[in-house]
């Protein structure tokens, strides 16, 4: 055509080309390590990159001329000497004759190469040929109209403004910055992604993480050693030691228990208690148990009418600090507010109430005696509740904290709600109708989706990052869905036992790895995601295990809730415990 020319001198890309051959780098057959499976040539090449992009640029320089390998391919180098001399054509005709690009990847590449030399036009003052390119070379490709669109419009700005002058060192800039965008769309071995070492490390040590079936910590992963953890990393044993008090130093020592709180009222020793390992403050069955999002408090509810909020120490000990009693009716479930400055209560077949945490009074009390309120969610900003009802006539409620209904969602296909959730992001309210049916609603675009099982669920459960939604089944399955809905099937998980009872589950440990759930036969299950057999079965309980939940805060630390009256905190497996009091 012309209009891509040749503007400065250089050797000759017939020179670079025949420097040695383009494969050549690829033809070495040296291999490494025991397996053989590493090319010595390519795990050389990485190398040097690494250096390179830690700034070792001697080093990487060093290693290069030792080994005779280059961190660019003879390809690379060709094509960064057209760019930054400004041989288009040639630097045109390579891209096309690269195989491996797709059609879409040569597109954006040759954008780049032509959006580069219509700049440069417009800098010579050329209007003409840059007007040319965008006509006849730019706008044939095959890439998104807008970026077309865009190019033009900042080719009439720069002119209209005066802007479109550039002196050399401004477009020698300009060039390397096009040739960096330009290398990132070439495949290997021409380009090598960025950070390749770093790259593969990471999969290494994420690979070795996912293969741990016990890992479940923050710590860092060490290179030094190939990543292990043991089950001492995961709840196995009931750790909670009890709060000293009369009554309950008389049930474990008698008479003594006088004694002993009269001394500890004049100073602080340290015990080791070994039998001390439940919370029995409630007088009945307890039926729910949630932490707090910042893992510092723990609500519980119970058929005794009550709820209880406990401080978590730091210690790893909790200690009751409110015992909420306003219901006429056992208390079914809690909800925390996302800030964890309120706990809602449900009433079985009865009103939800919003209490404060920090004084542990009633701020308000919501709906009616005829509205039965069987589970409850909060929305992130901790200012919007939603509930659901056994009612189908009541069907669900949006209401703020103040009591004034905002939105509800009712009429002949809303049957009564047995349970809901809000996703942590506030984007999908998720609800199981009829016993068989989970439905997402996304809140902003009103579209749903339904998911049908084959059996009656008792529970919901959303994992932290809003992904994952998990249900007890009465079948004595707990089933895994994805929220997004491009799962056909979902994973399942067996072995805990479930025919009669309302059984809860939930996601827990170091980014929600694991899933634990109560279960019928008094025991706790604790499964890694992976697998559909428990990782740990925990014994401990006496009756019915209703409902288990994870500190979000301390993933070595689990609680649940039983039909025997007590709450149980698990922790990892060890030898003594003891505290301060």
């Amino acid at each position: 055509m012309g209009i891509l020319k040749y503007e400065t001198g250089g050797s000759s890309p017939e020179h670079h080309m025949n420097q040695g051959n383009p494969k050549s780098m690829e033809n070495l057959t040296e291999m490494l390590g025991p397996k053989p499976l590493i090319k010595k040539h390519e795990f050389v090449r990485i190398i040097i990159q690494c250096l390179d992009s830690l700034g070792y640029k001697k080093s990487a320089s060093c290693l290069e001329s030792e080994s005779g390998i280059s961190y660019k391919s003879p390809e690379a180098k060709l094509l960064e000497m057209q760019v930054l001399n400004a041989n288009w054509e040639d630097s045109i005709d390579m891209l096309n004759g690269i195989e491996d690009l797709t059609d879409e990847t040569r597109a954006s590449a040759l954008f780049l190469v032509l959006q580069q030399c219509l700049l440069e036009c417009l800098s010579r003052g050329d209007d003409s040929s840059a007007l040319a390119i965008l006509r006849k070379r730019v706008s044939p490709l095959n890439v998104d109209r807008e970026k077309v669109h865009n190019l033009a419009v900042s080719m009439l700005s720069l002119k209209e403004m005066g802007l479109g002058k550039m002196d050399d060192c401004s477009i020698r800039e300009l060039r390397k910055k096009s040739l960096v965008e330009l290398e990132k769309l070439l495949p290997p071995p021409i380009m090598m992604p960025e950070r390749r070492l770093e790259h593969l490390v990471e999969t290494a040590v994420t690979t070795q993480m996912d293969s741990c079936v016990y890992h479940n910590s923050f710590r860092e992963i060490s290179l030094y050693e190939d990543h292990y953890c043991g089950r001492d990393q995961i709840p196995t044993e009931t750790v909670q030691l009890q709060l000293l008090n009369a009554e309950t130093l008389s049930y474990y020592i008698g008479i003594f228990a006088l004694v002993v709180v009269s001394y500890l009222n004049k100073s602080r020793i340290e015990l080791s208690v070994t039998n001390m390992k439940i919370l029995t403050e409630h007088k009945n069955e307890v039926w729910f148990v949630q932490f707090s999002h910042n893992g510092e408090y723990l609500a519980s509810s119970s058929r005794d009418c009550a709820a209880i909020i406990w401080k978590v120490l730091e210690n790893g000990v909790l200690i009751l600090i409110h015992r909420l009693q306003s219901h006429q009716n056992p208390v079914s479930f809690v909800a925390w507010s996302p800030d964890d400055t309120m706990l809602l209560t449900c009433g079985n077949g009865e009103v939800l109430k919003l209490w404060d945490v920090e004084t542990g009074t009633c701020k308000h009390t919501f709906g009616d005696d005829g509205f039965i309120v069987s589970s409850c969610a909060w929305f992130p900003d901790s200012k919007r509740i939603v509930c659901g009802s056994s009612d189908p006539e009541k069907g669900i409620c949006m209401w703020d904290c103040d009591g004034k209904e905002i939105k509800t969602w009712r009429g002949m296909r809303m049957p009564k709600v047995l349970d809901l959730a809000v996703t942590p992001d506030g984007e999908n309210l998720i609800s199981i109708f009829s016993e068989k049916e989970i439905r997402i609603l996304n809140v902003g675009t009103n579209v749903e989706r339904v998911i049908s099982e084959d059996y009656s669920i008792t529970s919901l459960s959303v994992s932290r990052d809003s992904k994952f939604l998990i249900v007890n089944l009465n079948s004595e399955e707990i089933h895994m869905w994805d929220v997004a809905g491009k799962w056909k099937k979902p994973l399942k998980y067996t072995g805990h036992k479930q025919n009669k009872y309302v059984i809860r589950s939930c996601f827990g440990g170091f980014n929600c790895t694991f899933i634990a759930s109560g279960s019928e036969n008094s025991q706790v299950y604790i499964w890694n995601r992976r697998n559909s057999v428990p990782l740990e079965v925990l014994s401990g309980h006496l009756m019915t295990v209703n409902c288990v939940s994870w500190n979000p805060r301390r993933p070595q630390m689990l609680a649940s809730a039983s039909d025997d009256h007590t709450i149980r905190i698990w922790g990892p497996s060890q030898a003594k415990k003891t505290t301060t009091i």
